[in-house]
């Protein structure tokens, strides 16, 4: 299937229509996808079939892949009746994506599958130029089969690894991808179990919500050994556990075609700022157990969006953070990613939040990544925190990841990694990379902690790193600017 894949990539880089690995993926995307539903309905209608009962298709006759992408004649395709070249994108751009898209206006249940593929072809069109070409995809990818779950399973393998190369492309396509290993470490540590509702404030392509869900549902997912579940607790995962938002279009579709080719049918993903809700009044029916995010950050929020939180401040990564705060139920709990200066930064809005945080929750675990880790995209150095809203801080468990090389774009960092700290973060060792500190010990709110068991070295850090430092540094010294200039304003007036 990889092979077929790769084939495919090779043909879309010679089409004019397509620019780069973030047009072929969206491509490719689609076409998989349908072909994903056809396979899906087969499987229904044969499973209906045997119950005795009928079966209603989504997609009218017309519409379905076996009648414009791939009709057959004994088994294969129809040459005849095959469209290609001008009469094939005639039929796409002007048929059938309107109809695909005309579904989320028609469906009345947003946790329809219908509505779900409305909302995906609402923000996607065919680049696809050359109707040969477009051709030549279909033939290709209706040789792939998705009917069995382990087929499932390869095609998610595969488009984990198209979103991959997508985020490798550069650009603005780093929102993306989170490192797999990273995802499943923070999903491992938060544990979410079946029943409890789980959260992503800015889901991108639905890598953590995907990561939680495999968690519930798999044994081993390598193995493909799932857990034993109810019709019941099969219907809660599939339509009332996984929410997120996402206000990039692109990542939006990324994101619920992920979801959906990896087997969860009505992910609850909203197109949507997620900065753009008030967080007060929040009541806790409207909370969740779980959260898993590593939101935007280095970003500046005008007053508008500053407004609809307790603590005003223009910085990205502490208004995401006092959502997730604020979104977090009694005795849940969360994972998140942050810069390193979240944690150090002490004035008023930084001190202010972190003190929220350190009173009404109980911060149990940091988890310090090194350098790199997010590379291409950036090079500004990251944490995790772990939280739950479960009381007050009393100690905080820290760890510092060092792997045995320098991360590059070509040498990434992987589960292996972490193998220490998942051993040792439960129980609180102590190892050459982990240290407790005391709630008391905590000065000004400054939770960047050093590592005691360690003697200072000299770190030589690259030039993408130092310019991504400044550019942090310098946004930082932005913020205390806007608050000495408020304060400033302000005995003005007075």
């Amino acid at each position: 299937m990889e092979s077929k894949i790769n084939r495919i990539t090779d043909i879309l880089r010679r089409d004019d229509g397509i620019s780069g690995a973030m047009h072929y993926t969206e491509q490719i995307s689609w076409i998989l996808f349908l072909k994903f539903l056809s396979d899906l309905e087969d499987s229904k209608y044969i499973d209906a079939q045997l119950d005795g009962e009928n079966y209603t298709h989504i997609l009218e006759e017309k519409y379905r892949w076996n009648i414009w992408a791939a009709p057959k004649k004994d088994g294969k395709i129809d040459l005849l009746n095959a469209q290609s070249g001008d009469d094939l994108l005639e039929f796409v751009n002007k048929e059938l994506f309107p109809y695909l898209k005309s579904f989320k206006s028609i469906s009345e249940n947003p946790k329809s599958i219908k509505y779900k593929i409305g909302a995906i072809f609402e923000f996607l069109d065919n680049r696809i130029a050359n109707g040969h070409t477009l051709r030549e995809i279909l033939d290709i990818i209706d040789n792939m089969d998705f009917h069995s779950q382990s087929d499932l399973f390869q095609l998610s393998i595969i488009y984990e690894k198209l979103l991959k190369d997508m985020g490798s492309d550069g650009g603005n396509s780093g929102e993306f991808y989170t490192p797999r290993p990273l995802i499943k470490v923070i999903t491992d540590v938060v544990n979410p179990t079946i029943g409890q509702t789980i959260y992503d404030p800015a889901v991108g392509s639905c890598g953590f919500l995907i990561e939680a869900y495999n968690h519930i549902r798999y044994i081993d997912v390598e193995k493909n050994i799932q857990r034993e579940l109810s019709t019941d607790q099969l219907k809660f995962l599939n339509e009332d556990t996984f929410f997120g938002n996402e206000k990039t279009p692109l990542s939006y579709v990324m994101g619920v075609m992920n979801m959906i080719l990896h087997g969860i049918e009505s992910p609850n993903i909203s197109k949507s700022n997620t900065l753009t809700k008030n967080i007060r009044g929040l009541e806790e029916k409207d909370r969740f157990d779980c959260i898993l995010a590593n939101p935007p950050f280095g970003g500046k929020e005008k007053e508008q969006i500053q407004s609809n939180f307790p603590i005003k401040s223009n910085a990205t990564e502490l208004l995401f953070l006092q959502h997730m705060m604020n979104h977090l139920k009694l005795g849940g709990r969360c994972g998140v990613v942050i810069p390193e200066g979240v944690l150090f930064q002490t004035n008023n809005a930084f001190a202010s939040v972190k003190k929220e945080l350190l009173e009404k929750f109980n911060i149990h675990t940091i988890l310090s990544l090194p350098s790199g880790v997010f590379l291409p995209y950036s090079a500004v150095k990251t944490n995790v925190v772990f939280f739950d809203r479960a009381g007050s801080t009393s100690d905080i468990y820290y760890y510092e990841v060092n792997p045995p090389y320098k991360l590059t774009k070509n040498k990434p960092i992987v589960l292996e990694h972490f193998s220490e700290f998942l051993e040792s973060w439960k129980d609180r060792k102590i190892t050459e990379n982990s240290w407790i500190v005391n709630v008391n010990d905590i000065k000004d709110f400054d939770l960047s902690a050093k590592n005691p068991n360690k003697n200072e070295k000299i770190e030589h850090k690259s030039p993408i790193e130092l310019v991504e430092n400044i550019k942090l540094n310098n946004a930082l010294i932005n913020d205390l600017l806007d608050e000495v200039e408020e304060i400033l304003i302000g005995k003005s007036v007075e």
